[in-house]
This record gives C-alpha cells, sequence and structure tokens, in this order.
C-alpha cells in the first residue's frame, strides 16, 4: 500500500490569539506619540519616563498583588533585566533626540528591526524560518519609507546618533530577553518588576542628565497616568504573547507601530506623504509575509 504525502503547497497561517493582541497592543503604541508629543511642553522626559512607569508598576502591583507571594529570584532577576532594557531604551532615545532631528532619529531606532532575528539566532539558538527574514526586510524597507529618504543622508555618527543607535540596541535586547525568559517566569510578577525598575532608574539619573522636577501640571499628570495605564497593559501583553511567539515575529509586527501613529496623526489633522503611505503599505505586507510557509521538501513514498 503506498501512503500519498498530503498537499504541500504554501501557505498563509491566520493571526493567533497572541499575535492579535500583539497587533492591538502596537496600535495603542502608535497612539501614545501624539500624546507625548504635546506632553514634552510640560515636563521633561526623565521625569515623564519615571512616572509613566512607576504608575504602570503600582496599577500591576494593585491588580497582580496576589501573585507576588510566588516571587522567585529568577523572576525577579528577569524583572531587573527587561526593566533595564525599557529604561536604556527610552533615555538613549531621548538624549539622541537633543541633536538629531526626528527622522534621523525614527531611521536609527528602526534598525532594532533587523537586529533582532540575528540576535534571536545568536543569543536564544533559535534560527528564524525563512519568511521571517523576509517578513523583516520588507518592515524595514517600509519603515524606511516611512522615515523619509533625508533621514539616512548625513550620518556621521555624532554623539546624537550614537546615542540613538544604542537605544535601538537596547531594545532589540528587550525583546530578546523577553523571549529568553517567557517560558520560566509568570508574566505577572516580572511585568511589575521591570515596570517599577524601568521607572525608579529614570527618576534616579534625572540629575545625571540636569532634569529638574517640573511645575505641577494636569497635562503630565493625566498623560503620566493614562499611558502608564497603557504600558502596564503593553508590557504585561508582550511577556504574555512571546511565551509563543518568536521574538523575530514579535518584532515584524512591532514594526507596525509607526502605521498606527501615523493614523492617529492624520486624523489630528496631519498629513502623509505618499511615500510614507507606501512604507506602511510594505510594514503590512512584511507582517503578512511572515506568516506564510513555504512547503517542505517532498519525502518519498513509503511502502508497505
Amino acid at each position: 500500500m503506498i501512503k500519498t504525502p498530503p498537499p504541500s503547497g504554501s501557505r498563509v497561517k491566520f493571526l493567533s490569539q497572541q499575535e492579535i493582541i500583539l497587533v492591538l497592543i502596537t496600535m495603542l503604541w502608535g497612539a501614545t506619540f501624539l500624546i507625548i508629543h504635546h506632553t514634552m511642553e510640560h515636563t521633561g522626559p526623565l521625569f515623564f519616563v519615571g512616572v509613566r512607569f512607576i504608575t504602570a508598576g503600582l496599577m500591576s502591583l494593585l491588580l497582580f498583588r496576589k501573585s507576588l507571594a510566588g516571587m522567585t529570584r529568577y523572576e525577579l532577576k528577569a524583572g531587573c533585566m527587561i526593566g533595564v532594557g525599557v529604561f536604556l531604551g527610552y533615555t538613549f532615545q531621548t538624549l539622541g533626540l537633543k541633536t538629531i532631528s526626528s527622522s534621523q532619529s525614527a531611521f536609527i531606532t528602526a534598525l532594532y528591526v533587523p537586529m533582532v532575528p540575528f540576535l534571536q539566532w545568536a543569543v536564544l539558538k533559535r534560527r528564524p524560518h525563512m519568511m521571517s527574514w523576509v517578513g523583516v526586510l520588507i518592515a524595514f524597507v517600509g519603515l524606511i519609507c516611512l522615515t523619509g529618504p533625508d533621514a539616512a543622508s548625513g550620518l556621521s555618527f555624532s554623539p546624537g546618533e550614537v546615542a540613538t543607535l544604542l537605544g535601538a540596541v537596547s531594545i532589540a535586547a528587550e525583546i530578546i530577553l523577553i523571549s529568553r525568559y517567557a517560558l520560566r517566569v509568570d508574566s505577572r510578577r516580572v511585568t511589575i518588576v521591570q515596570l517599577l525598575v524601568a521607572g525608579l532608574l529614570a527618576l534616579v539619573f534625572m540629575p545625571v542628565a540636569g532634569e529638574h522636577v517640573p511645575a505641577f501640571s494636569w497635562v503630565w499628570v493625566a498623560s503620566g497616568v493614562g499611558l502608564g495605564v497603557m504600558s502596564a497593559v503593553i508590557q504585561f501583553a508582550m511577556n504574555w504573547a512571546q511565551k509563543t511567539i518568536s521574538a523575530t515575529r514579535a518584532t515584524v509586527i512591532y514594526a507596525g507601530e509607526p502605521v498606527w501613529a501615523g493614523l492617529v496623526g492624520r486624523i489630528a489633522g496631519e498629513r502623509l506623504p505618499p511615500l510614507a503611505i507606501a512604507g506602511a503599505g510594505l510594514i503590512v505586507l512584511g507582517v503578512l509575509a511572515s506568516e506564510i510557509r513555504l512547503p517542505r521538501k517532498k519525502k518519498a513514498p513509503e511502502l508497505s
């Protein structure tokens, strides 16, 4: 009797529940840019990051307080390391923005997208699927289109550019660390630790950056609390979803952040140039491409 192998045509996987959650939190993530842009007129960046993440940490602590009884040293270590990654990503990007344009910052920060699959392969020993590489490449090209053709010109490795590059490395490291620890930790406990660590580090480093506590304003209070709630949801979702989603595939989804930011800006009255719209389309295409699974090599039929 000859056993006929099943059809082996290429197929597109539907988004899993975890991937849908990451798409939704990426939408939230993109919506924060406009809020932060207006809030920076009333407060310094480190103070705002501190308020935002401490608020997020306290909210997570309130929601998940019953889970703290089982906290292990390993989970504490994981939360601290991820929290440092979160803090460094925001801090280096902020330092860079003091001396370089926002378009240059966006271009350099986007370098975390191609970094992640290489780090996943080198650190986690997990070789990304071929179509994941294709999705990363398409999404990265889309990000370049979104930042504009002038963003990559004139790069000279100035202190601001180097700081922003370090921020991109920190973001990539955060994604890899989440994937490394995800299967061995409780997402609730790690989320609490990483949020509090990121917030406390931001406040501690304020004097080093020469930043002072701003005058009271309901703008930074409301934004800090509101984005704190969003940050708690976003970080918990990342920790939970990356238990079953590779760092590379998650990164392709995270690359859609500026697409949603652009849509929010458009609603607020900003206009996107045609190249940026094309870039947004490429990012979406990259997400879809990463879901395609090519056929495996056919095996010789078994005889019985």
